[in-house]
């Protein structure tokens, strides 16, 4: 399943209390800075975009397709390993504010993982080395090393 940690919270819901969890400033910083990667063309650019201001561990080779959205509170909590490729329009959440909680997750994606257009990689996932997400996806649980999987809810199309 995932791997996430829960925090409850009383009063309104737990987005109205999201800066009690993350400071605006940052968030702020960490807005401008993925709304300039989305838009950048150069990967090599994207990539030192991603390490240096977001904190996010990348690794050699990677590519992310144009418009890709990553966790814009909690980058630093998303790993990649070496020549994978995020499809474009693909969201990564180390987050979810909920009514009566929010829950962190690291999302560690493996090397050599290919993740199809317009997924959602949701906290607390692992997704292992050589494996594939097909496009439209919504990945609420890990990936085995090897594995095609697909669809919303996701499910394995083949094993490894």
């Amino acid at each position: 399943m995932r791997n996430v940690e829960r925090y409850p919270v009383e009063g309104s819901n737990a987005l109205w209390q999201i800066y009690r969890t993350v400071s605006p400033w940052k968030g702020v910083k960490n807005f401008i800075c993925i709304q300039m990667a989305r838009y950048c063309p150069h990967l090599p650019l994207k990539n030192w975009i991603y390490r240096h201001m977001l904190g996010m561990k990348i690794g050699k080779d990677t590519a992310f397709g144009l418009m890709v959205m990553v966790d814009v509170f909690f980058p630093e909590r998303i790993t990649i390993g070496d020549n994978s490729i995020i499809g474009y329009n693909t969201t990564i959440l180390a987050h979810e504010y909920l009514i009566k909680e929010y829950r962190l997750g690291d999302v560690k994606i493996g090397s050599n993982v290919m993740i199809g257009a317009n997924s959602t990689i949701l906290p607390g996932v692992t997704i292992g080395d050589h494996a594939v997400v097909a496009a439209g996806s919504v990945v609420h649980k890990d990936v085995a090393a090897g594995q095609f999987v697909g669809g919303n809810p996701m499910q394995i199309i083949s094993p490894k």
